[in-house]
């Protein structure tokens, strides 16, 4: 094999092991999707303690995404998954073992917050080991990952659910299953180096370019090393990342664009499908163990779905998708609205409301889940990467809290009909959001979006909108 193909396979390597983290991420936010019903009769959960069972997790994501951020920017975005791996595993056997409802909110917190450091290191980790034209195709693994994870979940649970059916214990085994990934992922990223981005900000600049030797042919890796050394002596004068930072207009602007994009993908209501999909297809009319079935068909949507998106970023601009998201999933909450009402107690609606959460996910997770997650890991400059990661993916963490813990009191006390119009009013004004204020950035390298961010306000945001598709 010619030393390019060994770089190729070695950055592969790479991204399939750091991506195990969001197969981790998928599983565990998952899982709970068929476990709920059985826990409920087991721990005597209602609809507000079913909230605070799941939310717990996203509660502790959002404390994790921020210090997980900070610890990658510290230690390193290696070192600090090897972390992670410990943490998925030690959490997941704790809440397979709970016996009471603090200690499953405990657990699921502990959780949560391996769950929200992945979703900030890993893709940080990746935008950062991936050459400028594979970026948007390496990063968006991780998405891939994490839907994957999921659908494992739902198929886990399926099989689970019907051949132990009518067993008390059932929901324990779904979720110890979730331990293997988290020793895959530690023992892998022993053998993974660390990101040369971070060793050059730590001043370790030959440690830096043995790492780009691996992953670049040589004369990309010492022109890559010489863009990111420049990237820093531009930044020399500048202190350790703090909140201070927002105090600078172009900073607090990009970082403001980046809480919009993650409040916008928690608000189309995916988490409410991902967490309470076969509550809502039972809601619906279908049986448990004709829920459990056809809930995996939203986890084989979603992979289908993200191989499709990482396909369309390659080909068309970032905002573009953005938009076409948002019109596709606005319209399926409308639909499944109007749907429950018009066929309330026909025998079709549990058909008709499984297709449209079929179709929703298929214009979530192919368009809004990869984008935005690729656009937080390319838009905030190296320095303060891990803070402002940190913040935003807090944010979308703490909107998908929110959504988690009112979901079933909403589903419970105003229909599901009524639930899926306030979705389709949010994603109105998401649409709103992403067209005045959200600028393209397909086809920069990571310095060069630094650049134009810091000279917004002649032409250069503009230019970065009307990029060539």
């Amino acid at each position: 094999m010619s030393n390019q193909g060994n770089q190729t396979v070695f950055l592969s390597t790479i991204v399939l092991i750091s991506t195990f983290g969001g197969l981790l991420f998928g599983y565990d936010t998952g899982v709970i999707n068929g476990a709920l019903s059985t826990m409920t009769i087991a721990l005597g959960l209602n609809a507000y303690t079913e909230g605070i069972v799941v939310s717990s997790l996203l509660i502790g994501a959002a404390i994790g995404s921020v210090s997980g951020g900070r610890l990658s920017d510290a230690v390193g975005r290696r070192r600090t998954i090897l972390y992670l791996a410990v943490l998925f595993f030690f959490a997941a056997l704790g809440c397979a073992a709970a016996a009471s409802i603090p200690f499953m909110v405990a657990c699921r917190f502990l959780l949560g917050l391996a769950v929200g450091g992945s979703a900030v290191t890993v893709p940080a980790f990746l935008a950062e080991m991936a050459p400028a034209e594979r970026r948007g195709q390496l990063v968006t693994r991780n998405e891939l990952m994490i839907v994957t994870g999921q659908l494992l979940a739902f198929v886990i649970n399926a099989i689970i659910g019907v051949t132990m059916s009518g067993s008390g214990q059932v929901w324990r085994y779904m979720l110890s299953i979730a331990a293997l990934p988290a020793i895959i992922l530690f023992f892998g990223m022993l053998k993974v180096p660390e990101s040369p981005r971070w060793l050059l900000v730590k001043g370790r600049d030959q440690e830096a370019l043995q790492v780009l030797r691996q992953i670049r042919e040589e004369q990309q890796a010492k022109t890559e090393l010489s863009e990111i050394q420049a990237t820093l002596a531009e930044e020399a004068g500048v202190k350790k990342a703090t909140l201070k930072d927002l105090a600078v207009p172009w900073v607090r602007r990009i970082v403001l664009i980046g809480i919009g994009l993650s409040v916008v993908q928690q608000v189309t209501g995916v988490n409410s499908v991902m967490y309470y999909g076969t509550e809502i297809l039972k809601n619906a009319g279908f049986s448990m163990e004709a829920a459990l079935i056809g809930n995996t068909a939203n986890g084989v949507i979603s992979v289908l779905a993200v191989l499709v998106g990482m396909w369309l970023l390659g080909k068309v601009g970032r905002r573009p998708l953005l938009l076409a998201g948002l019109l596709g999933t606005t319209s399926s909450h409308l639909l499944i609205g109007i749907s429950s009402q018009i066929l309330a107690g026909s025998a079709a609606l549990p058909y008709v409301v499984l297709a449209l959460t079929v179709t929703f996910l298929a214009f979530m997770q192919g368009t809004l889940g990869p984008v935005v997650w690729l656009m937080l890991a390319e838009i905030f400059p190296l320095r303060i990467r891990g803070l402002c990661m940190g913040i935003c993916v807090f944010c979308l963490w703490i909107t998908n809290f929110f959504i988690g813990l009112f979901f079933p009191v909403f589903l419970t006390t105003v229909g599901l009909s009524s639930t899926f119009f306030i979705f389709a009013a949010l994603g109105f004004a998401s649409i709103v959001f992403v067209k005045i204020c959200v600028p393209e950035t397909k086809g920069f390298t990571l310095e060069q979006l630094e650049h134009n961010f810091r000279n917004y306000g002649d032409s250069a945001i503009q230019k970065a909108r009307t990029k060539p598709m």
